[in-house]
């Protein structure tokens, strides 16, 4: 029978909000807004697992190298696969160089059949980018004729440069491990999957409770729209007859109706987004729409505690209200907020996470339900303690500007309405506060610092040895944007052809191109330099010897080449080339060594850039692929990033704009709901004579005194939390000041962008024409 009383008052409440005339449909259409943005948000949030699984799945049926060191047999089902990757204009290009050595050769994913030599299929957005003018310098690059595109299940995301091109002449590359025999396509017996260590896990933990309870806070805040005008209602309930929890339940309803639209709402926001997501490139990560699939457990668990959630919610806002059939004694002053129970939150939430200080990687892993319970009772902290501490600040504000007066009048009588609006904006803040000392506090970690010299070298680029060393050093020098490349042949030498007891490394180049890898006494054409100063480097003293026969390396397994070493061998001292390596070994000056031994050497070339030319290095990069389609280029760069340490801030970025968006939106969807609450009041301070400057300044100091506090609570808030993060990591509490300032900036320029939005609206509502009423 109780049951039966709530479900028929909940039900009279859902009628009052959409037959209730424009009043009604007005309030829930807002509710429903605002409800629908962070219900999409959680969709999109819930559908993030399955794109990126799908990714993964994608990759993984594509893996061609095992890198298993051996060489499989010529057979009918096998291919020679060669890897032909390039980057173009830091985006990063997947090639590949096909050559089927059977009727059953594998064929890749996504590819119907094998493109002839001098053709090649390409992904769609590879295609695109190879018509349009910007990829002119990529065309000479791949200079195949492009015969099909890749199917979907051969890209990882919509977003990616791909193609397969035919080629013949592989086979002399399997050694050198630029190409290999495969027959199939998929993980090998030695993928392994990468594991996440404890503080990547807990990265991951409180990124998605920084990102997500926003979004919680958000939805809270929507479902109370309209208090007021409701309020009135509610008396008018009671009037008739309606007892006062009676009209809570109603009032319930009404929640109710806005959370039920919003779910419709939230459902055409996130499918709107889900298709423009295919055309959303962020940190060059990509995903199809189809694979934003939401697991449906957490769709039905969304359906289920959005509309629970608003109800629960409606009837907490409302247990200190009396609501009688003359009025509703909350236009009286409130009773003042008590303090204590909204210091348990924070409180907790330290304590849940004082005993995992001192884990991590060496401790074994946190407990995630301690983790996501104590960071998200730091956080619920800010939305508790932020009502108290602005009723207490605006109760001691009073001498002022007409402006500033009306501002803290009105926030003395509804700080707590003014504290909802900035609630989820000091809760983001205070996470992104948290998580930036963290990302600080462990990126030493994840981010190392090279040994590259940029001062001597841009590039190094590695061409095997079926390319003459003077072909290499000269077209390179006279690429466009290249102030110098020097080439050093680089390989092995032993005393055998096979299985050689004792083998050293061997360079050979010019003096000048020796003197970048080696400090030289003196060096003459034909001069051979044996490198001291390694220490643990044995075998190169025991070969270094006048009339010792070497064995050197040739690309295959068996060395084909010989020489005997002269007499006069010089000595020469170790130096950093523009890697940061110190080599050893033997050297040898041009000339010394005879044409056929130097060319089955491989070509490491130290390309030095010319800054002011646009696009230098893909200069550069198109001589490579000229002088060897699977040349290897990398760019020197004074630091490394791990890659998962990469993606997981990357994730961040993206999860990060669009709470950032979400945060935006609802600001704006909740400054104009209040703004349309007091469209009458404004009317009338305008008809008696207030400046209309006067009320936008009023606005702006009730926007501005609210944000001010939350974002100088959530600065506490974060610092704490973060500083107990980097003690559960067992890092160094250190605070990024930088990192703090602008957080917080970003959070006042967000609030500052909504209400200026929101002034075109606000001098329309100051209109006389406001005071009519029905």
């Amino acid at each position: 029978m109780r049951l039966r009383g709530w479900a028929g008052d909940l039900a009279m409440g859902v009628r009052f909000a959409f037959a209730g005339g424009r009043e009604g449909w007005t309030r829930a259409v807002l509710t429903a807004v605002g409800v629908g943005l962070g219900v999409a948000l959680l969709l999109l949030t819930t559908a993030v697992p399955s794109a990126l699984s799908a990714r993964d799945k994608r990759s993984t049926a594509r893996d061609d190298f095992t890198y298993s060191g051996k060489v499989l047999p010529k057979k009918d089902d096998t291919l020679i696969i060669g890897r032909a990757d390039t980057t173009f204009r830091s985006t990063d290009v997947r090639g590949r160089l096909l050559e089927p050595e059977g009727v059953k050769a594998p064929l890749p994913p996504g590819v119907g059949k094998f493109p002839g030599k001098g053709e090649m299929v390409v992904s769609p957005a590879l295609q695109d980018l190879l018509k349009s003018d910007s990829g002119k310098l990529l065309r000479e690059r791949l200079p195949y004729r492009v015969v099909g595109t890749i199917g979907h299940s051969g890209v990882i995301g919509p977003a990616e440069l791909a193609y397969y091109a035919g080629a013949t002449g592989l086979e002399d590359h399997l050694a050198a491990g630029s190409a290999e025999r495969i027959n199939y396509f998929g993980p090998s017996p030695q993928h392994q999957q990468d594991q996440l260590d404890p503080i990547l896990i807990l990265l991951i933990m409180i990124i998605f409770v920084v990102l997500l309870l926003p979004v919680g806070v958000f939805i809270a805040a929507a479902v109370r729209f309209g208090g007021e005008r409701r309020d009135r209602r509610l008396a008018a309930l009671r009037l008739v007859g309606a007892d006062g929890r009676m009209a809570r339940r109603i009032a319930g309803g009404e929640a109710l109706a806005g959370a039920l639209l919003g779910l419709v709402l939230g459902s055409v926001f996130f499918l709107a987004g889900r298709q423009l997501a295919g055309v959303l490139v962020v940190r060059d990560i990509s995903v199809f729409p189809s694979d934003l699939n939401p697991s449906p457990a957490l769709v039905a668990l969304i359906a289920v505690a959005v509309p629970a959630a608003a109800v629960l919610v409606t009837l907490f806002a409302l247990r200190g209200v009396v609501i009688e059939p003359l009025g509703v004694v909350r236009t009286a002053k409130p009773p003042r907020r008590r303090l204590w129970w909204r210091l348990l939150l924070p409180l907790g939430g330290l304590a849940l996470l004082y005993p995992m200080i001192g884990q991590g990687r060496t401790n074994g892993n946190f407990n995630e339900g301690m983790v996501i319970s104590g960071t998200v009772l730091l956080l619920i902290g800010v939305t508790a303690l932020l009502p108290w501490i602005v009723e207490a600040t605006v109760a001691r504000l009073n001498s002022g500007s007409v402006s500033w007066q009306l501002a803290v009048r009105r926030l003395q009588l509804s700080s707590g309405s003014a504290a909802r609006m900035v609630n989820g904006i000091a809760v983001a803040v205070a996470g992104a506060i948290a998580l930036q000392m963290l990302f600080a506090g462990v990126e030493h970690d994840y981010v190392k610092a090279t040994d590259n010299n940029l001062r001597r070298a841009q590039l190094q680029i590695n061409v095997e040895g079926s390319v003459r060393p003077a072909d290499v050093r000269g077209q390179l020098a006279d690429t466009k944007g290249v102030r110098s490349a020097l080439a050093l042949a680089t390989g092995s030498a032993g005393n055998k052809a096979k299985d050689p007891a004792n083998s050293t490394e061997v360079g050979v180049g010019s003096c000048a191109e020796l003197r970048e890898v080696a400090q030289l006494p003196s060096c003459h054409k034909g001069d051979v330099f044996q490198i001291l100063g390694t220490g643990y480097d044995d075998d190169t003293k025991k070969l270094a010897k006048p009339g010792t026969t070497l064995w050197f390396d040739g690309g295959t397994d068996v060395r084909t080449t010989s020489w005997k070493l002269p007499a006069g061998i010089k000595t020469a001292a170790q130096r950093e080339d523009p890697t940061g390596y110190e080599r050893g070994g033997l050297l040898f000056a041009s000339g010394a060594l005879p044409e056929a031994t130097v060319a089955g050497l491989n070509q490491q070339v130290f390309v030095a850039l010319d800054p002011s030319v646009p696009d230098a290095r893909e200069y550069a990069r198109n001589t490579a692929a000229r002088l060897d389609p699977l040349a290897d280029v990398y760019m020197l760069t004074s630091g490394k990033v791990d890659l998962q340490f990469r993606a997981i801030r990357n994730g961040l970025f993206v999860g990060a704009t669009c709470v950032l968006l979400l945060i935006g939106a609802s600001l704006l969807v909740s400054q104009l709901e209040q703004l349309r609450e007091r469209k009458k009041l404004l009317s009338s301070l305008v008809a008696f004579g207030t400046r209309r400057r006067t009320l936008s300044l009023s606005v702006l100091w009730q926007t501005a005194i609210p944000i001010a506090l939350g974002l100088l609570l959530a600065s506490v808030v974060g610092l704490t939390l973060g500083a107990v993060l980097l003690e559960m990591v067992d890092s160094t509490i250190s605070v990024d000041w930088a990192s703090v300032l602008s957080m917080t900036a970003i959070g006042a320029g967000v609030v500052l962008a909504v209400t200026l939005l929101s002034l075109p609206p606000l001098l329309r509502l100051m209109r006389p024409d406001g005071l009519r009423t029905e």
